[in-house]
């Protein structure tokens, strides 16, 4: 568990000596709660079915590139513990797509991304054997998130709202599997 702390960690300071532009970097701190619901319900249904099981997620990022003027790319690693209904450590690795552009930025600044990567977790999670029956430590993750910055003074910090997945991806990494949450958190970016 500690050397995948310090790959993590280093990977990212590696990344960070190679040069970077102004406010490049992105930490967030964010917390959520599990549920029972499949993805699809947080958009269908008007109720969500939370767990007694949280997280707690710290990510960095470093954006890469533009790919129009509206839309960026990113790099994402997260180190997530999750505690009590179930007791384990989660390590993701994603690519983020970023929007930054919505025409009501002058009021508020919005941006709103999707990212999608690889899943570890060091157990397998308890919520996800209670939804599926079985699961496996390596599934494929994605999120969705919205993220605003409130005050114009200072643009570096934002507030998110994210959905945490870990998934099954069909049957294509795992035969079963998969859990959900809603989080909310802030980001620093730097």
């Amino acid at each position: 568990m500690r050397v995948a702390i310090a790959a993590v960690l280093i990977l990212f300071l590696s990344i960070s000596l190679c040069g970077a532009e102004e406010r490049s970097y992105a930490l967030s701190l964010y917390g959520g709660q599990m549920t029972t619901n499949h993805v699809e319900d947080f958009f269908t249904d008007n109720r969500l079915n939370f767990k007694d099981s949280y997280l707690l997620a710290l990510t960095l990022a470093k954006h890469l590139g533009r790919l129009t003027n509206q839309l960026n790319y990113e790099l994402e690693g997260q180190v997530v513990k999750h505690v009590k209904f179930q007791d384990h450590w989660e390590f993701n690795l994603l690519g983020v797509l970023r929007w930054d552009d919505f025409f009501w930025d002058d009021w508020l600044e919005t941006g709103a991304a999707f990212g999608l990567g690889a899943s570890y977790a060091t157990e397998h999670p308890e919520v996800e054997i209670e939804n599926d029956g079985e699961t496996a430590n390596l599934l494929v993750y994605w999120m969705l998130e919205l993220a605003f910055a409130p005050f114009k003074s200072l643009p570096q910090w934002e507030w998110i709202a994210r959905i945490h997945h870990r998934s099954d991806a069909f049957g294509l990494v795992a035969e079963d599997g998969g859990s959900n949450a809603l989080a909310f958190g802030v980001r620093y970016r730097f």
